[in-house]
């Protein structure tokens, strides 16, 4: 992997980052020698992410956090603050989706109405508190994240912070509007942020994966002989590249955006990394 010696020495908080592809995001700047924050709700998992950057050779230390609670944000930066540092760049990777907040059908059929079969969940049985709960997770959960660290980087030199959004904030995917209006949330408080920030020094910016496989989504996305679902076989093909994405596919768009480098001019940018899938019209 190229070198980016800018990061060197830096200190990366990292939310969410037990998960799949925030651990790789993790590895990612620990390998430019950054000093790594691993925040997640499950310590076990941060702390195996953080055992495996310490054996390459890098510095991590693992953190259980609740980024919906202002308390244990508190304490998270505290312990960062005295183990590694002030934070120089933020990513806020925790998130999220909720069965409550999920459709079983593309389109609401007539019949669903009439006499709807068991286990079926329209738009009309969507729970408000699913909602809710996917809607703190992905946006409440930046926001407060942001307002824990962010005091740290004002005015501090090429600190900026970099959300995660997704593809299907561009536009809704089928069955899943409380996760695709949360992230278009994300994506539209980037923007607020890049500009409510700038004269103090911070950029912000945010990655957009599109399909990736992760622990999960993999029920949605595989069989359970581990073929492609019916889901999955309409997502490739409306994939140019033709594939899922994998958690190196988004290294390169990490460490541009971090990178003052290659992008100190840029920021309120939603970066999509999806394969084409957002450019292709299905036809």
């Amino acid at each position: 992997m190229f070198k980016h010696e800018n990061l060197k020495g830096r200190v990366a908080v990292i939310t969410g980052g037990g998960g799949v592809l925030c651990s790789g995001f993790a590895k990612d700047l620990a390998s430019q020698g950054m000093k790594t924050a691993i925040l997640d709700l499950n310590k076990d998992a941060a702390q195996a992410v953080a055992d495996e950057i310490t054996a390459a050779g890098g510095t991590a230390i693992a953190v259980a956090c609740n980024v919906l609670d202002a308390d244990s944000l508190s304490d998270a930066r505290k312990e960062i603050n005295e183990k590694l540092g002030t934070c120089d760049l933020l990513l806020n990777g925790a998130g999220g989706n909720n069965p409550k907040g999920t459709t079983s059908k593309d389109k609401l059929e007539l019949s669903d109405i009439a006499q709807k079969a068991e286990g079926i969940k329209t738009f009309f049985d969507l729970d408000p508190k699913g909602i809710e709960f996917v809607f703190n997770l992905n946006f409440l959960g930046t926001l407060l994240t942001t307002q824990a660290f962010a005091i740290d980087m004002i005015n501090k030199e090429n600190a900026t912070i970099i959300n995660v959004s997704s593809m299907n904030a561009f536009r809704p995917l089928t069955r899943i509007p409380a996760y695709s209006a949360a992230k278009a949330a994300v994506s539209n408080f980037t923007q607020f942020m890049a500009v409510h920030f700038s004269d103090v020094g911070i950029r912000v910016n945010a990655i957009a994966p599109g399909f990736f496989s992760t622990n999960q989504n993999k029920t949605l996305l595989y069989n359970p002989d581990g073929s492609l679902s019916a889901r999955s076989e309409k997502i490739i093909s409306h994939t140019p590249l033709g594939r899922f994405g994998t958690p190196e596919d988004l290294s390169g768009s990490l460490l541009f955006l971090a990178d003052e480098t290659y992008s100190g001019f840029i920021t309120g940018v939603i970066l999509p990394v999806d394969g084409g899938f957002s450019a292709y019209s299905g036809v």
